[in-house]
């Protein structure tokens, strides 16, 4: 490669990397689930790209320490944490008067990144894992969906962008899953629907589907375990945070302007084709 060759492809990876930086400049934004795990990479990967964020976990607390480790967007304006039960229809409504009456607008960008586990198998799982499972990763996607398109809609906001966290498992299953399989499988066909619906008001709703993710969910889990996984992912790894953080931001900024209704897999080609 010529020395101008060179030059070239580094001012354009440079350019590249600064509109990357800056896409998300004077976007509002909500996280739910934002207090730990893939939630706080994507507040930590949207506030680096110029949004402002609110954080907003069902632990305040855990809110909080994800807003300390943000850097200011490039307005100066500050981040937020707040705390949600995204299982509660009341505590969903109030989080999105919280956010209105603070920023004076409702989030343009959504990534609802709430979710649980109670994991068990089918013949001993009780009806309360079950409905507890379902309560928070697919009631909870309703009813911010809801909330954030009806704050929108209001307002009469040009667009949106809503994305929500399904996972791989609600396509293909899991073993001691049935419960957290069949909430995301329904998240998946939640989003679809959203899409139809709500794209002639500008709002954009997608899905990204993570395999197997390094997260405080997967430290509990015994090496060995650990490493079977491992061994089922052709890129050879467990994926990080971060990577799924980089999806949910290309999906939230204009850059996916006319992807809409679609699910993305973060899964180091696990059960691809």
């Amino acid at each position: 490669m010529s020395p101008f060759s060179e030059q070239t492809r580094n001012y354009n990876n440079t350019k590249n990397n600064m509109a990357a930086a800056t896409r998300l400049i004077s976007r509002l934004t909500l996280v739910t689930g934002g207090g730990s795990g893939i939630g706080r990479a994507v507040c930590q990967r949207l506030a680096a790209e110029g949004a402002s964020v609110v954080v907003a976990d069902i632990s305040e607390e855990s809110a909080h320490e994800t807003v300390a480790g943000l850097q200011n967007d490039l307005r100066g304006q500050a981040h937020t944490a707040t705390a949600v039960d995204v299982s509660s229809k009341e505590s969903v409504t109030q989080l999105l008067t919280t956010i209105q009456t603070r920023y004076f607008q409702p989030p343009s960008v959504c990534v609802h990144a709430a979710g649980i586990t109670q994991d068990d198998f089918l013949l001993s799982m009780e009806e309360e894992q079950f409905d507890r499972v379902i309560k928070v990763n697919l009631k909870g996607s309703f009813l911010v969906t809801q909330a954030v398109a009806q704050a929108l809609v209001a307002c009469g906001a040009p667009k949106g962008s809503i994305v929500t966290l399904g996972s791989i498992v609600g396509k293909v299953g899991n073993l001691g899953q049935a419960n957290y399989a069949a909430s995301k499988a329904g998240v998946e066909g939640l989003t679809r629907t959203a899409a139809k619906e709500l794209s002639r008001f500008g709002i954009r709703c997608n899905c990204v589907l993570p395999g197997f993710i390094s997260t405080p969910m997967t430290d509990k889990v015994p090496e060995k375990v650990i490493s079977k996984m491992k061994s089922l992912v052709p890129l050879g790894r467990m994926g990080e945070p971060a990577e799924v953080a980089e999806v949910c931001a290309f999906l939230a900024s204009d850059d996916s302007r006319y992807i809409t209704g679609t699910s993305i897999e973060v899964t180091g080609g696990l059960f691809m084709g």
